[in-house]
């Protein structure tokens, strides 16, 4: 699966006693037009897991190639991932989000599928912000990868 590109984002939410909780995912996509539908793969042995199993609402946050930093502070256990900040609110809801991702997509939680060592968690979209025209940041070949051009050379 190292060869499959993805893009990356880091999903967030708020669990009932006001915590901010979030993680970086690449396994998120979309599901349906019409309503329009996100699928965010969640490890069972997430840190977040049990937020996102509670949580009526979450926010997919899309991250554009300077985003590196906030990709791997979301990945690592045992920090305040919030801690540098970046981040405000929705208004509405409280949900954290991150003020300068490329997009931001506000989700009501619709269903939660067990799914091998994951939990497939899908929203519907209830609000939108988009903020740039940056590169996607990917995950490709266990490493972080601006999107673009092939390297003279071909692939390796």
């Amino acid at each position: 699966m190292a060869h499959l590109a993805a893009p990356l984002t880091v999903v967030t939410t708020r669990d009932a006693t006001g915590r901010r909780w979030g993680f970086t995912a690449s396994a998120v996509t979309s599901v349906s037009m019409d309503p329009p539908l996100v699928l965010v793969g969640l490890g069972n042995d997430s840190s977040c897991r049990e937020a996102l199993s509670s949580s009526p609402e979450f926010v997919v946050n899309v991250l554009g190639e300077h985003h590196t930093e906030v990709a791997g502070r979301f990945a690592r256990r045992g920090v305040d991932r919030f801690a540098e900040g970046g981040f405000t609110t929705w208004p509405e809801s409280g949900l954290p989000y991150l003020t300068d991702a490329t997009a931001v997509f506000r989700c009501t939680a619709v269903d939660r599928i067990p799914m091998g060592d994951h939990q497939l968690l899908i929203g519907e979209l209830t609000g939108l912000r988009t903020h740039g025209e940056a590169k996607p940041l990917l995950w490709y070949r266990r490493g972080f990868r601006a999107a673009g051009p092939t390297p003279a050379g071909g692939a390796r």
